[in-house]
């Protein structure tokens, strides 16, 4: 058995066509969605996100607003911007890129954001009304990985899915929203991480793995049945003096040995990445809807 590729820049792709017909429609209305992006410091990884991002709002008529500020910034100058964000009309999504700077406390930034704005899903808001099935913006790297199933026709309802990491940005929410009553779950959800004990005893029972640790090849081909659907979240750079830049980006999953046993996988680059940025689209026509009281 060879698994069947789930290319997420595909699924990407058809979302955010159905969004610029959304955008082009609004846009008729005179409503314009507008996401302002932030971005401080340099560090190469953020800014490649950003810059991906920024693209992608222009590819589908989003108004963006970029923000690149030097490292020094002060963390009152960032809540500055933030607070002016919040009022500012042209604004329905707020992007604060993470990781900050040492000298800036990441939790005061996310506090700051207007649960009506935070289209990452990250405020405590939005994660309080996530978790009881409330509606608000979920966070887009779990909310990519349950489209993505969803788009592949993976049956979700009354499957047992097994997730490996813990994070409060992906392993904690997906788990959520995967054994909720909605169209997004009905599944038997069994959270892991890297400290579990006998972790393969887990995942050999499930029919989808998604994995979300942080560290290659934290599952390799013994780790699953037969058959099973496998997301692979991890985004890591190891060396490889092959390459021009000297490294490559590999997932959490050992892709070529598991790919010979499952029955569908996502690769790593091209799997759940572009489903990240399609998700934070979503979420500012969403609040752009909301804003003018048509969602």
């Amino acid at each position: 058995m060879t698994a069947h590729i789930i290319d997420g820049k595909a699924v990407a792709k058809e979302i955010r066509e159905k969004l610029r017909n959304e955008v082009a429609a609004l846009r008729a209305r005179g409503i314009v969605p507008g996401l302002g992006v932030v971005l401080v410091g340099e560090d190469p990884a953020s800014k490649s996100y950003v810059t991906a991002k920024e693209k992608a709002c222009e590819e589908i008529g989003i108004f963006s607003d970029d923000n690149r500020m030097p490292a020094s910034t002060t963390q009152q100058e960032l809540l500055a911007l933030i607070a002016r964000m919040n009022a500012d009309p042209r604004i329905n999504g707020i992007l604060v890129q993470l990781p900050q700077p040492k000298h800036i406390d990441e939790s005061a930034v996310i506090m700051a954001i207007s649960p009506e704005k935070d289209v990452d899903g990250f405020h405590p808001v939005n994660v309080g009304r996530m978790c009881i099935g409330e509606k608000a913006y979920l966070p887009c790297t779990p909310h990519g990985c349950i489209q993505l199933l969803l788009h592949s026709g993976v049956k979700i309802d009354g499957a047992h899915v097994v997730v490996v990491g813990r994070s409060n940005i992906v392993g904690r929410p997906v788990a959520i929203l995967l054994s909720q009553k909605s169209p997004l779950g009905n599944a038997t959800v069994t959270m892991c991480h890297t400290r579990t004990r006998d972790l393969a005893k887990y995942t050999r029972q499930a029919d989808i793995v998604i994995a979300a640790a942080g560290r290659p090849n934290t599952v390799t081909a013994d780790m699953i049945r037969d058959g099973a659907v496998v997301i692979d979240v991890g985004v890591n750079r190891i060396e490889d003096k092959s390459k021009p830049n000297g490294f490559r980006l590999v997932g959490d999953v050992d892709f070529e040995a598991c790919r010979q046993k499952a029955s569908m996988i996502t690769p790593v680059p091209g799997g759940v990445g572009p489903m990240t940025i399609t998700m934070l689209l979503h979420n500012t026509v969403e609040s752009a809807k909301r804003a003018n009281g048509l969602a």
